[in-house]
């Protein structure tokens, strides 16, 4: 059977300005990836390279598509494992980089899937680095190599071979998060148009993660000049969840919260408030995708689990009900588990609150847990 989590607190991405810093994964599993055998696929070995690799320093020391360039060009010249070891080196020396780790690693994704061509080649290749940004880009990669006229006749072949190897769950939900960052490349970042996209998939379970990609890939395009955004409005901050039709809103406001904290200048307070002016039966989701953002925050500016639970304990606490602040702290304990792919600094921060509090906490990482052994 499938187990039922939702992985949307595990896609916080340098969306946010480097100084208001969200989360980084960099627990790394490489997958030892079932269909990828010599016998299914044909491997392609990396090119070698036509031109000098980008250099970002000096007055590109913070410029994207420098380092966009930069390490598509290494994975063409040297390699996918070439690139991600480069990458976490940079990470542990350059704020530029951590802030925008999630969306260097779909880029790596994007290169990667040119190079080799099909899923379970590229993912073979993959690393967690950054909250699976890889997988994303490569999935991505590949939908805009199918092209708007065969779209919906192939986007359901994509994660075929993940969907029946369930061992491989995290990169099945990867593949079709992936699916919804895909569709908006398709289809020129037209946000409604890519979630009926999403609704034609004919596994069920994998169009909610295809929702959460959609809405993720909507907000990645503030931060790029060449492919903006039609639906991101800084004066109403939680929109488009709030026209978006009932089944697309959780997700939306989840993810949304990343957009709101840039429009209030990442003050917690005021999208505390944002979200209890939200519609009644998605404060819920709104509430837990800013905890999820505030243990994002805490795990990005604190070394210690010790600092980051104090951290995250803090901004949950600016809640002003018991239902901000409980959402808050099952989304931070829920994004901690994600992050870590253990419970240990979940339960840490639940012994953190009183009482009340803290028995909600340990339920919701108990059963959050639970679903991943599904």
């Amino acid at each position: 059977m499938r187990a039922s989590f939702d992985k949307l607190w595990l896609l916080p991405f340098g969306i946010l300005t480097a100084s208001a810093l969200v989360a980084v994964g960099i627990v790394v599993f490489g997958p030892s990836f079932v269909g990828s055998s010599s016998a299914e696929v044909i491997q392609r070995a990396p090119s070698e390279p036509t031109e000098a690799v980008a250099v970002c320093s000096g007055a590109l020391a913070n410029d994207y598509s420098c380092y966009q360039k930069r390490y598509q060009d290494m994975v063409r010249g040297s390699g996918v494992e070439a690139a991600f070891a480069e990458l976490k080196d940079e990470y542990m020396k350059n704020e530029f980089v951590r802030a925008n780790c999630h969306q260097l690693t779909h880029a790596i994704g994007h290169a990667a899937a040119d190079l080799y061509g099909d899923i379970p080649t590229t993912y073979a290749k993959g690393d967690d680095l950054c909250t699976a940004g890889y997988y994303h880009g490569a999935t991505e990669a590949l939908v805009v190599k199918i092209g708007a006229d065969n779209l919906l006749d192939e986007a359901n072949t994509l994660c075929s071979t993940l969907r029946e190897h369930q061992e491989y769950f995290f990169y099945y939900y990867d593949c079709a998060h992936g699916l919804g960052h895909g569709f908006m490349g398709v289809l020129g970042n037209e946000l409604f148009d890519s979630l009926e996209a999403c609704d034609t998939l004919t596994d069920g379970w994998e169009k909610d993660p295809c929702y959460a990609g959609v809405f993720m890939q909507n907000m990645m395009a503030e931060d790029d000049p060449s492919h903006p955004s039609k639906y991101l409005k800084a004066v109403q901050p939680l929109y488009p969840c709030t026209d978006v039709q009932a089944r697309y809103k959780t997700a939306c406001y989840r993810i949304q919260t990343s957009y709101a904290l840039r429009t209030r200048g990442n003050d917690f307070g005021k999208v505390f408030e944002l979200c209890g002016e939200a519609e009644e039966d998605f404060r819920r989701a709104c509430y837990q995708g800013l905890g999820g953002y505030a243990s994002a925050q805490s795990i990005q500016w604190n070394t210690t689990g010790v600092a980051q639970n104090g951290a995250t304990s803090k901004l949950c606490k600016l809640g002003e009900n018991y239902e901000a602040r409980s959402n808050c702290v099952a989304g931070a304990a829920k994004q901690f588990i994600l992050h870590y792919h253990n419970d240990v600094q979940a339960k840490e921060l639940c012994k953190s609150f009183d009482v009340d509090l803290r028995a909600m906490c340990l339920r919701t990482v108990e059963e959050y847990y639970k679903s991943f052994q599904s």
